[in-house]
């Protein structure tokens, strides 16, 4: 036989079992029956009560025994017409409660049971309490309950005597509900009854009664003033209460244990503003604690000790100072009984003690740690699991409480706490060494968070990196817990000494519970920004400042949180409505949630729950963000700032629904086309337009384009610009809809777009290029006419002022050479086809042949592989002939090309063309050379270094050859330099990776100290180098203020061949600047004016020159003339500089300048100043210029002889050093 109640050894897998609080899931959802009979059970009746007799009889024979098993007997008085009346009357006579309209008896309704006597009782007994209140006109309210139950208690004391029939109506009546001051008035009369029937009803064996009495006699107690509790009668009725909680009922133990604590924790008094520390009748209490647990302790009757045990693990942190040091002392005695259940409970107590965190009135410093050092006399073994994770629990908590108290005590602690602990790491099992691991890390924080209040901390920044470390290992929820925020916006000082915090949580936050963001700094968020608002309105602002900067640098913690959080799909609703309403009410926060959401959409929607879960809320957060973008921004607001919205809208749309996102689309476009709508609201709803575009299918593209394509021919620049941005996004997407909307209407966009050619402005020709980007990648041969019109429209972009609609016509150019490519089976007949067609540019306008020129340029960079090399030489040829052009601009294109060439020809093909280059650029004009004598510099340089300096300066003119002179030198000098640098490299490197050699002769080892000296003492540059003697030997002094003892047999260790004072550097130079702290300090290209451009640098020329990157824009330099004449736009300073302090001119004119003419040559003479003829100051600026000759020329022929000496000097030493090596 199997045993009642347990299921057949190995069934328990094969059934299906509900999930823990899902047992219920099964249930239905309505309960129409059930809700219809509850309604008229508990109605007010509208006819007269039924409360009769015969339902007090009925009543009356419930409570003598069943009906059913009594029979009606011939002698019974009752007739059959009486028997008719008694059954209708007990179908009906409950309806006699519903006479009772106080809510207070809304549980009798909640706990029915209808087979229970008890329930019966109570409707009975309410009914009549209830008709008897309405007979003496009364109102039912709490007060009148109050007094006609209390009076039904005093008759029923009469019969207390039969517990059996004993009814207590408080067990359905809360006295929560009466007013304080009527049982302030009642409370000795009320008590007094309580205590009457708690003494009759102490032996019975029904615990109900006593236990509903126990309730209510606490909620007595807690309502009283603290005078009361100076009369002899309150303290009275309190330890009568207090006999109960060893009560061996446990529901009588369990309702006076929470009676005496909601008294001593929760009384009103308590909470007023003149409070005690503590209850008046804690004292007594921890008195009866002790007073019990030692007359049980020792015996086998524990039950006693445990009882109290469980008191005091409620009560023990609201006892005062003297009280708690009597009951530990108490607990440390009853856990030398060895008793396990003791034990434990002693340590729970404890354990209550310090999570409570009491202030020192409580539970001081010293006592703190007093309990510390006598809890080690209990460490349990390190193979004995419960008990040691409870002790390890209560250290930890211990020593966290102690640091908040005494700083410097807790540290003193903590080693012996971390010996204790490592040893627990000893132990088998995993749960004792991951709360040894857990003790360790909290005792730890709050180490760290200590020393960083200490004042004048110095290594607060490393101190914040370690508590960032642990954050992102252990996460926020677990650092606060250890560490408390301690912000709770009811500060009044100002002072928030854990407020460093905050940012450590901000930046180091990730991969972690969005439910604690939730739960914890929301409303802690919400409560500083009340607060902030509260003290604007008290006219405290700079308070007010505070708090709502600590609430805007609590919501910054959002991004983090948002950042891979792992209970996304289960924590996201939580949050939601909250940021929908910030997003609204809030502009502040605007950019911190725009922030967060795209962090949640980009970076934390990799499981398909998690984006299902975020694109949820795309019905509530859209509207919302489209709101916000479409508003106007208030005067003095940034418009930039609606850029980090629009971001968002398309992020988010990536994890919408299609269908949405196309109701979404709808609304916009009715709103574009609707008369109410501003300028501004019809170029916002435009960009949500582009937005919204590439998400939705393809049938509402298509109506899109309709609607939009009169804006492509708008004479308004930003509309049509937003309109061809409309058209780029359904073109450009990588979605199947995008694709299949190109294919169906193409021959509808070729011939918009080529109508709207001469319409279209200069602001929309990046999106216009952008689109038939995306065109020409669908076009096949049947489309070859279609690029054949479109070609002089994108030769000219190559010139816009925009460098995005540059950039759109140099790849628009590639991609029609790979339509052309598609077209044709052989890539280079293609090439030829598509040059042919190019080569008709230069023929045009200055203008037309300048962008055919650049066009040429980018197509031979990206094609040339697939070019001949007739083709290539060709167009060098034809491009050669314009360099003698007049106009800057063709020499400018023609120049670019050159270079180009010059990088992609082959130098043995290049060579043959080398007379016609230069022939060419000897054919520029006086004026175009000069303004373009820069990039005719780097043109030359490439040359020379191609074919040499000779060859070169014989095909150029003379002119040229001063140029060709000085690129020579600089090429000499940063080749020299390169060597040098290298050289310095290599010598670092081998004298710290070379060791030395050792077993030198001692005349070797003088003779190196000798070198090292001469190196040592080598003067700096423009110092006199001071004569070195022979035999130079220096002292070494004695330490600190002793002075050297000539006398002293050991002097002569005194006397040192080297300078003790010049310590040889090991250190190798790197050719980086050092900071204090070591780091290496590294500077980009910039800022090294004089370096050459190194090979990264010539390629970035040339694909600048080709089109493939856009041109950097430097700030014009005057300095000897040398600028950059490449630049495309210049910046005119319209300031000039006049008057006196920071606006005087700083550059001051030349001597004599007042007296030059402004029309003719020479000097004029002016009135009221003196003539222009004074000698003086060009008699002694003659003298001044033959000094610095003079001056000159001695420097250089000393410095030609210093060079020579300090070469000969650095030959000998390295002789000398080769000798060695040749020796050793």
């Amino acid at each position: 036989m199997v045993k009642s109640g347990r299921l057949r050894s190995g069934t328990a897998q094969k059934l299906k079992r509900w999930k823990k609080g899902h047992s219920s899931d099964s249930n239905p959802e309505t309960c129409r029956y059930r809700q219809a009979a509850r309604s008229r059970f508990f109605s007010r009746p509208s006819d007269k009560s039924d409360l009769t007799v015969d339902a007090l009889k009925l009543h009356n024979d419930l409570q003598a025994g069943p009906l059913e098993g009594k029979e009606a007997g011939p002698g019974d008085g009752c007739s059959m017409e009486e028997t008719a009346q008694s059954e209708r009357t007990s179908g009906t006579f409950l309806s006699g409660l519903s006479d009772c309209t106080n809510l207070t008896f809304s549980k009798v309704q909640r706990f029915w049971e209808s087979n229970s006597a008890a329930h019966k009782e109570i409707c009975a007994v309410l009914a009549a309490v209830t008709e008897v209140i309405r007979s003496q006109g009364g109102k039912e309210t709490e007060t009148e309950y109050f007094a006609a139950l209390v009076r039904f208690l005093l008759m029923t004391c009469v019969i207390m005597y039969r517990p059996k029939y004993f009814f207590n109506p408080y067990n359905i009546f809360s006295l929560s509900r009466v007013p304080t001051p009527v049982l302030i008035t009642k409370f000795s009369d009320t008590s007094k009854v309580f205590m009457d029937i708690m003494s009759l009803q102490a032996s019975t064996e029904s615990p109900s009664a006593l236990r509903w009495i126990v309730s209510c006699l606490a909620t007595l107690l807690r309502k009283q003033d603290l005078s009361v509790w100076s009369y002899p009668s309150t303290m009275q009725v309190y330890h009568g209460l207090l006999s109960f909680t060893v009560h061996s009922k446990p529901k009588v133990r369990k309702a006076a244990q929470h009676g005496i604590c909601s008294v001593l924790r929760g009384s009103d008094f308590m909470f007023s503003d003149s409070a005690p520390l503590h209850h008046p009748a804690a004292v007594s209490t921890a008195k009866f604690c002790i007073k019990e647990m030692e007359a049980a302790g020792g015996s086998k009757e524990d039950t006693t000790t445990l009882h109290v045990l469980g008191l005091l693990k409620d009560l023990l942190g609201c006892f005062p100072l003297g009280a708690v040091k009597s009951c530990s002392e108490t607990l440390l005695r009853v856990m030398t009984l060895s008793h396990v259940l003791v034990t434990a409970g002693a340590m729970q107590a404890f354990h209550m003690l310090f999570s409570a965190k009491p202030n020192a009135s409580t539970l001081s410093a010293e006592l703190n740690a007093q309990i510390i050092t006598a809890l080690y006399d209990y460490l349990p073994s390190e193979n004995d699991l419960q008990p040691l994770l409870a002790w390890l629990a209560v250290m930890e908590k211990a020593h966290i409480h102690l640091s908040s108290l005494q700083c410097a005590l807790c540290l003193g602690h903590l080693p012996r706490l971390f010996l204790t602990t490592m040893n627990c790491f000893l132990s088998p099992h995993t749960q004792v060494i991951s709360a040894a691991a857990q003790t360790l890390k909290a005792n730890s924080l709050q180490s760290l968070c200590d020393l960083r209040s200490t004042p004048r901390f110095p290594f607060s920044g490393e101190l914040d990196l370690a508590v960032g470390s642990a954050v992102e290992s252990m996460g926020p929820e677990v650092i606060l817990r250890a560490i408390p925020l301690q912000i709770d916006g009811t500060q009044d000082d100002l002072e928030f000494p854990r407020s460093w915090l905050i940012p450590v949580l901000r930046d180091h936050v990730r991969n972690t519970e969005l439910a604690f963001f939730t739960s914890y700094f929301l409303p802690l968020a919400v409560t500083l920004k009340q607060r902030a608002d509260e003290l604007d309105l008290a006219g405290r602002k700079l308070e007010s400042k505070v708090y709502a900067t600590l609430q805007l640098q609590i919501w910054s913690m959002l991004p983090g949180f948002c950042m891979q959080p792992t209970d996304l799909a289960t924590s996201f609703k939580g949050i939601a409505r909250a940021l929908g309403m910030a997003l609204t009410e809030r502009p502040d926060l605007k950019l911190l949630i725009c922030q967060a959401l795209r962090t949640l959409v980009n970076k934390s929607c990799q499981k398909e729950e998690d984006r299902i879960e975020v694109g949820r809320f795309s019905k509530n957060f859209l509207p919302i963000l489209f709101n916000v973008y479409s508003q106007q921004p208030a005067a003095g607001e940034a418009a930039c700032l609606r850029m980090p919205v629009l971001d968002t809208v398309k992020v988010y749309l990536t994890v919408t629904d299609q269908q949405l996102v196309c109701t979404f689309l709808e609304r916009a476009v009715e709103k574009l086309s609707s008369p109410e709508s501003n300028e501004f609201t019809r170029l916002s709803v435009m960009d949500l337009i582009v937005a919204l575009a590439p998400f939705v299918d393809e049938s509402t593209m298509t109506k899109t384009y309709e609607l939009i394509r009169p804006y492509l021919e708008s004479k308004e620049p930003g509309l049509q610009k937003k309109a061809y941005r409309v058209l780029e996004e359904m073109c450009g997407g990588d979605r199947e809809p995008c694709r299949r909307f190109v294919l169906t209407n193409l021959e509808q966009l070729k011939k918009v777009l080529l109508g709207s050619l001469k319409s279209a402005s200069s602001p929309a020709k990046r999106p216009r290029l952008k689109c038939l980007i995306h065109i020409v990648k669908q076009l096949n041969v049947e489309h070859s006419d279609f690029i054949t019109a479109l070609l002089p429209e994108v030769i000219i972009c190559t010139k816009e002022v925009a460098v995005g609609a540059r950039r759109n016509a140099y790849t628009l150019l590639v991609e029609i050479g790979h339509a052309f490519i598609r077209f044709c089976d052989s890539s280079k007949e293609a090439i030829e086809q598509y040059l042919g067609i190019v080569y008709a540019g230069l023929t045009g306008s200055v203008t037309m042949i300048t962008c055919t020129v650049l066009a040429l340029t980018r197509l031979v960079f990206e094609f040339k592989d697939s070019m001949d090399v007739s083709v290539k030489e060709q167009l060098l040829h034809n491009v050669c002939l314009l360099l003698s052009s007049k106009t800057r601009e063709v020499v400018k294109a023609a120049l670019g090309f050159m270079k180009v060439i010059l990088f992609i020809l082959d130098i043995k093909i290049l060579a043959s063309h080398v007379p016609v280059m230069m022939e060419g650029i000897g054919n520029i004009k006086d004026d175009v050379r000069r303004h373009f004598r820069a990039k005719l510099k780097n043109i030359f340089t490439k040359f020379i270094r191609k074919f040499g300096f000779e060859l070169v300066k014989n095909m150029l003119p003379e002119e040229h050859h001063k140029v060709l002179v000085n690129i020579r030198k600089a090429e000499a000098r940063t080749k020299k330099r390169r060597t040098l640098q290298k050289a310095e490299e290599a010598g670092s490197e081998s004298e710290e990776e070379t060791p030395k050699a050792k077993g030198q002769s001692i005349e070797e080892i003088l003779a190196e100290s000798d070198e090292e000296d001469e190196e040592e003492e080598k003067p700096k540059r423009g110092a006199k180098k001071a004569l070195r003697q022979k035999g130079q030997a220096w002292l070494k002094e004695g330490e600190a203020d002793e002075p050297l003892n000539f006398l002293d047999p050991k002097v002569s260790q005194r006397v040192l061949a080297t300078n003790p004072d010049v310590k040889k550097s090991s250190k190798v130079n790197h050719g980086f600047k050092v900071t204090s702290d070591g780091r290496l300090i590294i500077r980009e290209d910039e800022d090294e004016g004089e370096k050459s451009k190194g090979d990264k640098e010539e390629m970035d020329d040339i694909l600048e020159e080709a089109g493939v990157k856009s041109k950097k824009v430097q700030k014009r330099k005057f300095q000897d003339g040398n600028y950059d004449e490449d630049m495309e736009t210049e910046r005119v300073f319209q300031y000039k500089a006049g008057g006196s302090g920071i606006h005087r001119p700083l550059s001051g004119g030349k001597f004599g300048d007042e007296y030059k003419a402004k029309k003719g040559k020479g000097d004029i003479k002016k009135k009221g100043k003196h003539d222009p003829f004074e000698k003086s100051p060009l008699v002694k600026c003659s003298f001044c210029l033959i000094l610095n000759c003079v001056h000159r020329k001695k420097a250089k022929l000393q410095g030609q002889f210093k060079g020579m000496v300090r070469g000969a000097q650095k030959g000998a030493q390295s002789g000398k050093k080769m000798q060695r090596k040749r020796r050793a």
